[in-house]
């Protein structure tokens, strides 16, 4: 699958959903404020939401890092980046209309990477995960977030789950290493997904 092929397909399916994304899931922002604050983040940190959709997560870190961290928002749907506009989170960071595949960021950039229902919409999972580590520090940490677990998220599609996704804990444990993390912790559970992994130095 090509870039341009997973871009049309993402911009397809999300282009449509933003103007009434956040209405559609009203009850998540304890779950993303929870989130945050397992970061590990300090004051005057600098913090990504990778595919950060209506910035759903950004007052969240922003809480965290406070007035002299730098918090980023990107993603690919313009619709989306509108949509945070309007729902006034642009004041808590800074919106980039971005691939996270191709990141506009320097290497060792960043404390820590935030990437909520991310996983799913990446075109190539390893090499997009090695990007995020790219622009992360040694020891910096990455947060694969979703407000509801593997099981609940599967029902709600009319799905199974299987040992093949690649939110599964071996699966994507692996998945991790391979694009240069560690995976420390990894929760599944009917209210949160979460798994947390560290930058290998």
């Amino acid at each position: 699958m090509t870039d341009d092929h997973t871009h049309t397909h993402v911009l397809d399916f999300f282009t449509p959903r933003a103007a009434d994304w956040d209405s559609r899931f009203p009850d998540d922002g304890p779950a993303y404020a929870a989130a945050a604050g397992l970061l590990g983040l300090r004051p005057g940190d600098a913090v990504l939401d990778a595919g950060c959709g209506t910035g759903r997560a950004l007052p969240a870190l922003r809480a965290v890092v406070g007035p002299e961290g730098m918090v980023l928002g990107a993603d690919l749907t313009p619709a989306m980046l509108e949509a945070a506009v309007r729902a006034g989170r642009g004041a808590s960071g800074t919106l980039l209309r971005a691939d996270v595949a191709r990141l506009p960021l320097r290497d060792g950039a960043l404390d820590a990477v935030f990437g909520a229902g991310l996983i799913s919409h990446l075109a190539r999972p390893e090499a997009d995960l090695a990007e995020l580590a790219r622009v992360v520090r040694p020891g910096g940490v990455l947060a694969l977030f979703h407000p509801i677990g593997r099981a609940a998220l599967a029902a709600r599609q009319g799905r199974t789950i299987t040992d093949g996704d690649l939110r599964a804990e071996p699966r994507l444990r692996e998945l991790l290493a391979g694009a240069g993390w560690r995976l420390e912790s990894y929760t599944d559970e009917d209210d949160r997904f979460l798994a947390l992994a560290v930058k290998q130095g």
